[in-house]
């Protein structure tokens, strides 16, 4: 998202001031649906910590992993819905997993009452430094020397990591072995360990493994590259077309009254408005997309379509 569209999009957004008619009476929870350490988990913190200090209350944070982040979402639709459960979803969760399972222990559309999208964030393919090769046209052509003995790693089955591996796979023609971890951060500490050899991981998982020459990066999902690893290309580059972006956001319960989700969408905007969130999500490659309720709604209603036709091409199964 361009800084003029950003801000523009920010400017949008309900102020705090007209949203005070809910305040939460004792700590929130925010159920995170992957383990300690990975992308979601460490933006869904940052958020609470920054949410937590506008409402006056603590947002504490549970993880939840397993079933490609279905566990954590059933606990989250069921839970109570008094504002004091909130739910940090993601692309997968909210729009994939509905064409990758034949059930879901929850909807989507009708169990949750959407409140702000958070943010859009690439996904980095990288390789063990001893995998002997150097861009993404290699990795394709060792690949295609040796179907079926390249293996990636992913946070579970349906998740971005998952997709996003399974697409390339798809669309370079090559045969790959998915692996999957209950988390992002653990499949990153095999791959170092050599014990996997691939993963299309979040780039904040990874960015540290990166600069410390402990993985080598090859693309990044996204139309564009990244400000931050600006000589990494896209995925597009190689395979035209190839997109691939990462979001994620928060919901509460269906039944979240609409005050509460009014006053949590607002602090959630302010939050992400502010200078030291916008600094520290920039660090992770992230961007903020801070919406309204309503905004958040139409887009994860737009969003299960798309994400059904990249399962489709993919290939990618759950269950």
């Amino acid at each position: 998202m361009k800084r003029r569209s950003l801000l523009a999009a920010m400017a949008a957004l309900p102020c705090p001031a007209f949203a005070q008619s809910w305040t939460p009476e004792r700590p929130i929870r925010l159920i995170i649906p992957f383990a300690a350490g990975g992308s979601t988990d460490v933006t869904a913190r940052l958020v609470a910590q920054a949410l937590g200090e506008r409402l006056g209350q603590p947002v504490v944070a549970e993880n939840r992993p397993g079933a490609g982040g279905n566990i954590g979402a059933e606990a989250a639709a069921r839970a109570a819905p008094d504002g004091h459960t909130l739910f940090m979803a993601v692309s997968g969760i909210l729009a994939a997993n509905k064409a990758l399972y034949k059930t879901l222990p929850f909807d989507p559309l009708r169990d949750f009452a959407p409140i702000s999208q958070v943010a859009v964030i690439p996904n980095l393919i990288v390789v063990n430094p001893e995998l002997p090769v150097r861009d993404l046209p290699g990795l394709i052509a060792y690949a295609k020397a040796r179907p079926g003995q390249v293996n990636y790693g992913s946070a579970g089955s349906g998740t971005s990591l998952h997709l996003a591996s399974a697409l390339f796979a798809a669309k370079a023609g090559i045969a790959l072995v998915h692996i999957p971890y209950r988390g992002g951060a653990p499949a990153a500490t095999d791959l170092m360990a050599g014990k996997i050899q691939m993963i299309a991981s979040p780039l904040v998982e990874v960015i540290g493994a990166v600069q410390a020459g402990q993985l080598r990066p090859l693309a990044v999902t996204t139309p564009h590259r990244s400000a931050l690893l600006p000589e990494v290309p896209t995925v597009g580059e190689t395979i035209p077309g190839f997109a691939i972006p990462l979001w994620n956001g928060i919901v509460a319960p269906a039944g979240t009254p609409i005050p509460a989700v009014n006053r949590l969408s607002a602090e959630i905007g302010a939050a992400l408005r502010s200078d030291a969130l916008l600094r520290r999500l920039a660090e992770q490659g992230s961007e903020p997309a801070p919406s309204t309720p309503e905004d958040f709604a139409n887009f994860i209603r737009a969003e299960i379509p798309r994400w059904a036709e990249i399962v489709r091409v993919s290939g990618a199964t759950a269950d």
